[in-house]
């Protein structure tokens, strides 16, 4: 369904009992980040929040988005797989062979449906210009500051508007926007995004570049800019796909050639001069739950602000999973399956992209698996499928189990599993905010293949694959002969999963080496395919925030180490177990020459006043800083982490 603007949107959420309007004041700066933190990690995404008294003249939206109950009604369905089912069915209509004057005339009325999506220009002015500053000044909006380090406050949830200068193609993305001055911010375009082409287009051609920034309007605007859309796939015809209606749009006042929602709260006009020298931007408190640490970003110039009258301000935090970007990432994960499955790769039955692994470090694909080879098949498909390129870790089960179940998912990959022959490495493009790779932008990946193998994909004659003794592998047996090794994860062995996740101190060069060619050779060992090493500061017990550790600091094709040992069971064989060191990688042991983010936590003062105002919110049951969780893993007060520390 359509919603004719954010405030109808507001309006729904707070009749179906998902919004708390929060009337106390309530601190901007770190105060509305840490309150949302406490929300949206308190149970199914907890509730939308909408910050009444802010100091400002505008109120502030927070976790609209932040479960899968507000994403389906910002996408006006009943489940998210509803729309998966749609655009198959849209596919294979399409694609179908039309061989009668029948067959074509059927199509008619769906063409009919494409045209009524497709985003219409008006004239005059929109809602979103009913106002406009006299002097445009970004101090005037409660922009948030999210996290204690963060470079300033950024502007979370932009909507931003660029065009090819060769062929006036619009681009719609989704990149945060640090104020620097009431009218400069940065734009944090990273280099593989459709505006940073665009940006060096306006280069050689020596122009400066019109921007536009959009926020607020009908939900679906801000979920389509961060969809992986193909370049020449306008993102107000997915808004309009998904709404039903088209979008109508309005042009700029003082960058004409830019359009922009006419039903959007505020609308941010500016250039970006590629002439001009880029600003130190960041750091700031990103999704991967570290904070992106400062680098060389564009200039805005703000040459207007306008807004619709009576306005709410839109934002987001991210951080420490689970967040309300979770759920952004599920719609795209449900979205854009029947596309890869019709054009790219039609043996995949489903995809699941597990909140541990923040989007692109962990995706599992499940197939029907007709022949040897195919699970690499995919892998190479999935790898060269647009932000796809980006996947760190891709898992690929068959139908023999559900993906969603994770537990039967882990226990039938195993079972499939020999880790010397079944897991693939691999180098490419990689998401710049990943902090484990030696080079930005670049590093490695890795595929497990944990489908049922043919004939030809084994390799019994030298690898010995019985489940081996590790269920009875005793408590404390890796601790008492290992002092390095803090805590010891057993809960997987324990149901059947032959894997082991350690802490450990790591004290000097190829540590985790030596550790694992020793653990390797245990004969208790032998069965336990797999472990995976964390830092010592990380709880191996808690395995939601390991893995999610884990996924992060793992650069798979540098930091995994194969060992074959000896069969204590079967003679004459041997037996494999994969390591993978997802520590925290220094100059001092690891040779690694760029600097190491933190993880982002609240500051005590922040906590403390957020503590003192809470009963006052009207929000529920106190709720303590999930920053306390974490607290004992950072190392030292900065965004990054001191070498030493």
């Amino acid at each position: 369904m359509a919603y004719r603007n954010q405030q109808e949107f507001i309006d729904a959420l707070e009749q179906a009992g998902e919004l708390i309007r929060i009337k106390t004041y309530v601190d901007p700066k770190l105060e509305i980040a840490e309150i949302t933190d406490r929300i949206s990690k308190s149970g199914n995404g907890g509730k939308a929040l909408l910050f009444e008294n802010t100091g400002y003249d505008f109120p502030v939206l927070m976790n609209a988005y932040g479960s899968e109950k507000r994403m389906c009604m910002a996408l006006g369905v009943r489940h998210l797989d509803d729309i998966t089912s749609e655009i198959e069915n849209l596919f294979k209509l399409l694609s179908a062979p039309k061989e009668s004057m029948m067959e074509k005339l059927k199509l008619l009325p769906k063409l009919s449906q494409f045209a009524s999506w497709m985003p219409k220009v008006k004239s005059g002015r929109g809602e979103c210009q009913e106002v406009v500053l006299p002097n445009p000044d970004l101090s005037l909006l409660p922009v948030i500051t999210c996290w204690p380090k963060d470079g300033g406050p950024f502007i979370t949830l932009p909507i931003i508007h660029t065009k090819d200068p060769n062929n006036g193609i619009r681009n719609v993305g989704m990149y945060r926007m640090q104020i620097f001055s009431p009218t400069m911010t940065g734009m944090h375009w990273h280099k593989h995004k459709v505006s940073a082409r665009h940006f060096n287009e306006y280069k050689k051609a020596g122009l400066k570049m019109p921007v536009a920034v959009a926020l607020g309007g009908d939900p679906v605007y801000a979920y389509s800019a961060t969809a992986p859309l193909p370049e020449n796939v306008d993102e107000y015809m997915l808004a309009g796909f998904l709404r039903k209606k088209k979008v109508e749009l309005v042009k700029c006042i003082t960058q004409p050639s830019i359009e922009v929602p006419a039903d959007a709260d505020f609308i941010i006009e500016g250039y970006v001069d590629p002439a001009e020298d880029p600003v130190w931007e960041g750091p700031f408190g990103d999704h991967t739950g570290y904070y992106s640490l400062p680098d060389w970003y564009p200039k805005f110039h703000v040459t207007a602000i306008t807004h619709r009258r009576n306005p709410v301000y839109p934002a987001t935090i991210v951080g420490i999973p689970p967040q309300e970007d979770a759920w952004l990432g599920k719609a795209t994960e449900r979205i854009f399956l029947a596309p890869i499955k019709m054009t790219m790769v039609p043996e995949i039955l489903d995809m699941d992209m597990p909140v541990e692994g923040v989007f692109h470090n962990l995706v599992i694909a499940q197939i029907r698996k007709e022949y040897a080879g195919q699970g690499q098949k995919v892998m190479n498909a999935m790898w060269g499928a647009g932000q796809m390129m980006f996947n760190k870790i891709l898992v690929i089960a068959d139908e023999g189990v559900r993906i969603q179940d994770y537990p039967a998912l882990a226990q039938y990959v195993f079972r499939n599993l020999n880790p010397a022959t079944d897991v693939y490495f691999s180098q490419g493009p990689m998401d710049v905010l990943d902090h484990s790779c030696s080079k930005l932008g670049f590093g490695g990946k890795m595929c497990i293949d944990g489908t049922l193998k043919a004939a030809e994909e084994t390799d019994n004659n030298r690898f010995q694959l019985l489940a081996g003794s590790f269920g009875q592998l005793p408590e404390d047996l890796l601790k008492n002969r290992f002092p390095e090794i803090e805590r010891v994860n057993l809960s997987l062995l324990r149901q059947g999963i032959p894997c082991l996740l350690c802490s450990v101190r790591k004290n000097r060069v190829g540590h985790i080496k030596e550790l694992h060619g020793s653990i390797s050779l245990l004969k208790e060992i032998e069965g336990v395919k797999m472990v995976l090493y964390v830092e010592h500061t990380v709880d191996a017990e808690d395995l939601p925030v390991a893995l999610w550790r884990f996924c992060n600091n793992l650069d798979p094709r540098r930091d995994h180490l194969l060992a074959e040992t000896p069969s204590h069971l079967e003679p004459g064989k041997k037996f494999a177990c994969l390591g993978l060191d997802g520590t925290r990688k220094t100059r001092e042991f690891d040779h690694f020459e760029r600097d190491w983010p933190n993880i982002i936590v609240a500051d005590d003062a922040t906590i403390r006043s957020v503590d003192a105002k809470w009963q006052d919110l009207g929000i529920g049951l106190f709720l303590p800083s999930p920053s306390l969780r974490f607290k004992s893993q950072v190392y030292g007060e900065e965004a990054v982490v001191a070498e030493g520390g």
